[in-house]
């Protein structure tokens, strides 16, 4: 063997080292040195079989000036060895690879990295991340929506990475979230120097229906409508416009959120201090309609102090009628204060009690006892309403309709709209309630009867037959409205005359009053105790029968003497 042949020992030495070489597996980022520059690229040993070859421009320039013969670098393997027999070496993915190892330790760590943004893509911009490219969303790039990226490009700047995935070569950073960060701290330092009471300047930069947003220098405050006069503000543009200066109170700071109330009113002397003796219970005031809603209306009595008129409280007569049909806004009234809380900041109102109470007139000019007329309003189960003078309506309960019939079968006698008389019976002015009759109207017929004597048990009267049936018939006093029943048994001493068949509508009878019950107001008549009394009588002036007359005899001399009278 020559000299040139290669021993067993030198052979397995050499095929140890070509292990070893192989021990660098491709997409590693290894240690190489620059053996040689030849043009515009690099010679590179990475101490594999064979050298491999980079652009000098991956080293940041065409000619290379910072990279030398014998300068070791960090290149990416991407392949061992080529077809031309060279290994494949990259710079740049080298470059990448070490920044995806820095941007995953400082993402464990929640640390911030710096970058560019170097492009705009599809819902959003590309970020340089020294060598690694990350998504920017556009939703992340600044805390409100911005128009024009233009300044930001190319700017080394802070990003927050959200989301890294290194399988697929995705990464997500937020410019957002470091600006709002760097708020809060602003935000926090800023509150730190702020306290509750203090009075500041601030502007307006922003007017929302229920108030406005004041910029207090790096923090805003929130200005409530309710806060910025005594008086009630509809709407905050009333007072207010964007851009203007204004000078606030702080009211709350909430330490937690950074959430700051602010107020315009108290920096003004409060209204409400001294109230109840500036207006009193009872007293007369004017003022004007701020706002009707369903339940009533508020009157400003002076600029901050208003006042609600209750629904209740509008008219004596309009129920359940809808406030905006009685007041309107803007309209100056005069009202009646009612009530005074200092505490709740609230005053009751009274607009009909600047009127006479309509019971308490109609009261004065119509006493009890008074004939009053009024149209039939409406008939219920338990009367009729009559109008009244004044707005006001009286009832006529069922049992002051007729004096001698059930008032559910007079009632049917009566239509809306039908004119009547009737007699005041009572007026309850806290109930506001008026009692009236009819049947008063001409007088109680019965108690006249009474009084006069005619109609006393035993008296004989004369009848008109107005009803018969089975039972008995139905007859009315004459000259009288006074009615009764006479019961069969009753309708004649013998047997053949107690037929109610006998007897038709329309004819005269005469019976004697065998009840007069005041109370229960019932006349009691019989045919037959007439007949009996008077049989009575006769034999009592012409005799008996002993004495040869006959009883047909006595009868026909009495009722011939009753009849010359």
């Amino acid at each position: 063997m020559s000299n040139a042949a290669v021993s067993r020992d030198d052979f397995a030495a050499l095929l140890e080292a070509s292990f070893h070489d192989h021990d660098v597996a491709e997409g590693a980022v290894v240690r190489g040195t620059v053996v040689a520059i030849e043009k515009d690229m690099a010679v590179i040993d990475a101490g594999l079989k064979v050298e491999g070859r980079v652009a000098l421009k991956e080293f940041g320039g065409k000619n290379g000036p910072e990279l030398k013969v014998g300068d070791t670098v960090e290149v990416y393997v991407e392949r061992i060895e080529n077809a031309l027999g060279e290994a494949v070496l990259s710079r740049d993915k080298a470059r990448r690879e070490e920044s995806w190892v820095k941007l995953e330790l400082k993402f464990n760590a929640g640390e911030k990295v710096e970058g560019q943004i170097f492009n705009q893509v599809k819902g959003g911009f590309t970020v340089d991340l020294d060598g690694a490219v990350a998504f920017l969303p556009r939703s992340q790039v600044d805390i409100r929506p911005i128009r024009d990226v233009g300044p930001l490009m190319n700017t080394p700047q802070p990003f927050q990475i959200l989301k890294m995935d290194k399988r697929r070569g995705n990464i997500v950073v937020s410019r957002r979230t470091v600006l709002e960060e760097s708020r809060a701290e602003q935000r926090s330092e800023i509150v730190q120097n702020l306290e509750e009471g203090q009075v500041v300047e601030g502007v307006v930069k922003n007017i929302t229906d229920y108030g406005a947003f004041v910029d207090l220098g790096g923090i805003d405050g929130l200005l409530h409508v309710t806060d910025m006069a005594w008086r009630r503000v509809n709407h905050p543009t009333e007072i207010l416009q964007i851009g203007q200066t204004v000078k606030v109170q702080i009211i709350r700071i909430n330490q937690e959120t950074h959430r700051i109330s602010l107020g315009m009113k108290q920096l003004e002397a409060d209204p409400w201090e001294g109230i109840g003796v500036k207006y009193p219970m009872g007293v007369k005031v004017s003022g004007r309609v701020t706002n009707i809603t369903d339940y009533g209306a508020f009157v400003e009595l002076e600029p901050g102090i208003e006042g609600l008129i209750h629904v209740s409280e509008m008219s004596w007569t309009k129920k359940n009628v809808h406030p905006g049909k009685i007041l309107s806004t803007s309209q100056e009234v005069e009202v009646v204060v009612l009530e005074v809380d200092p505490v709740k900041r609230r005053i009751s109102l009274g607009l009909k009690q600047t009127l006479q109470n309509p019971w308490e007139a109609f009261r004065d000019q119509f006493p009890v006892g008074t004939i009053v007329e009024g149209e039939v309003k409406n008939k219920t189960e338990f009367g009729l309403f009559i109008g009244l003078d004044g707005d006001v309506d009286g009832m006529v309960h069922l049992s002051d309709l007729d004096w001698s019939r059930p008032g559910e079968q007079v009632i049917d006698e009566y239509n809306k709209g039908d004119m009547v008389k009737a007699q005041v019976l009572d007026v309850d002015v806290e109930k506001e309630r008026i009692s009236l009759g009819i049947k008063q109207v001409g007088g109680d017929t019965f108690t006249a009867a009474a009084e006069s004597g005619e109609m006393r048990r035993g008296s004989v009267v004369t009848c008109e037959v107005t009803a018969v049936n089975e039972g008995g018939i139905e007859v009315q006093i004459a000259e009288t409205d006074l009615t009764a029943f006479i019961r069969r048994g009753d309708l004649g001493r013998d047997r053949d005359d107690q037929r109610p068949e006998k007897f038709s509508v329309g004819q005269k009878v005469d019976a004697r009053i065998t009840q007069f019950d005041k109370k229960a107001r019932r006349v009691g008549l019989s045919i037959k105790a007439m007949q009996i009394a008077e049989e009575k009588e006769a034999v009592a002036q012409y005799g008996s029968t002993d004495s040869g007359a006959s009883l047909g005899d006595i009868l026909a001399a009495a009722m011939n003497k009753r009849d010359e009278q």
